[in-house]
């Protein structure tokens, strides 16, 4: 089996919890060979626990030959410049979200990618997780009917002081959780063109000057109004995805659990419009009621998958391995990257406090 040797820029949360110690589940398809980080003591952790090479500087890797794929934690600012850079000089890049800090910014990302033929894919691991993929099969299993509208919520209490509350670094919920949470809806909804937009952002109780409060409702042409909720004050997140269908509805939880119910039309009582007033069986003023027969489902995460982020991480490396290896199709193309960037930055046009002036 070829394996992949892969060089993770940046050694911080994500380049070392996900991409370093995740990804040595897969160590049949994939081989750190080289960690870049500043630090000299994130350098001295790589070399113990992964046995690869470290660089403090990615420049110092662009000579090698024998890397085939990067992997780019930078800070958010910085992905679309290194991420062309690398591919410039030869490299495939697997590039954390947000992919870039404006929808122009990746396209120079996509025409860089064509340009040297070089695989871009953007790391949005939560739209594999096992929860996300079976919403998505029971909306597409037409049980739900059509479709009205979906509330989507990643939101906690907490307050955050790290680098990613500062608009200068492209952070904020609205970067740091909104593009998952669009990510999701895209996969799920399947959305290949721009909705409407409606932005409301706040900044609340964390240390940087990036919103930690966000509202998106989005709404588009044969799409169901989409209600995104954002927010680092909600001391009682009650669930992650609620969705109504004019058949039933669909309530996912805590991402272990969905359940779902449904009515059959052929099975419900035969009814017309009335516009007279309504009786009942006494002659008295009534009010519409039927009685209808609900399915009720339930799914709980496989054992095996409890682990989501686990599971997600690999689902996502896996295609990476078919499409570098093997030929196949990218399930995070830049272009579906673009199309979040685009709804994140006409949220931030009608909150002009959170775009940052430099």
């Amino acid at each position: 089996m070829k394996k992949i040797k892969m060089a993770i820029l940046g050694l911080g949360r994500s380049g070392w919890a996900l991409h370093g110690r995740l990804t040595l589940h897969l160590k049949d398809k994939f081989g750190i060979v080289a960690g870049i980080d500043p630090l000299e003591d994130r350098r001295q952790r790589a070399i113990e626990e992964f046995g690869c090479d470290v660089y403090s500087d990615y420049k110092e890797i662009l000579g090698r030959k024998d890397i085939d794929l990067v992997v780019n934690t930078a800070p958010s600012n910085l992905h679309h410049t290194i991420s062309n850079d690398l591919m410039d000089h030869g490299f495939h890049v697997l590039c954390e979200k947000p992919a870039a800090d404006s929808p122009e910014a990746i396209d120079t990302m996509i025409e860089s990618s064509k340009k040297n033929k070089r695989m871009l894919a953007i790391y949005h691991n939560l739209g594999h997780m096992p929860h996300v993929l079976k919403i998505r099969e029971v909306l597409s299993s037409g049980v739900l009917g059509r479709i009205i509208q979906v509330d989507a919520n990643l939101s906690l209490f907490t307050r955050r002081w790290d680098w990613q509350t500062m608009l200068k670094h492209s952070g904020g919920n609205v970067y740091n959780r909104g593009s998952h949470v669009i990510d999701q809806l895209i996969h799920m909804l399947d959305i290949k063109k721009m909705p409407s937009v409606y932005g409301f952002m706040d900044k609340v109780n964390s240390f940087g000057d990036a919103d930690d409060y966000t509202k998106i409702i989005l709404k588009g042409d044969d799409l169901p109004i989409m209600d995104i909720e954002l927010t680092s004050c909600q001391a009682y997140p009650d669930y992650k995805y609620k969705i109504q269908g004019s058949k039933g509805g669909l309530v996912c939880r805590d991402e272990e659990i969905i359940e779902w119910k449904y009515f059959k039309p052929e099975e419900a009582p035969e009814q017309k419009l009335i516009t007279e007033p309504l009786v009942n069986e006494n002659g008295e003023p009534a009010y519409c009621r039927e009685t209808l027969k609900w399915y009720e489902e339930k799914w709980e995460v496989p054992k095996e998958l409890r682990n989501n982020f686990k599971a997600a991480h690999i689902r996502l490396y896996n295609n990476i391995y078919d499409v570098l290896v093997n030929g196949a199709e990218l399930i995070n193309t830049p272009e579906k990257s673009k199309l979040q960037l685009m709804i994140i930055e006409e949220c931030k046009n009608q909150n002009p406090r959170f775009i940052y002036r430099g």
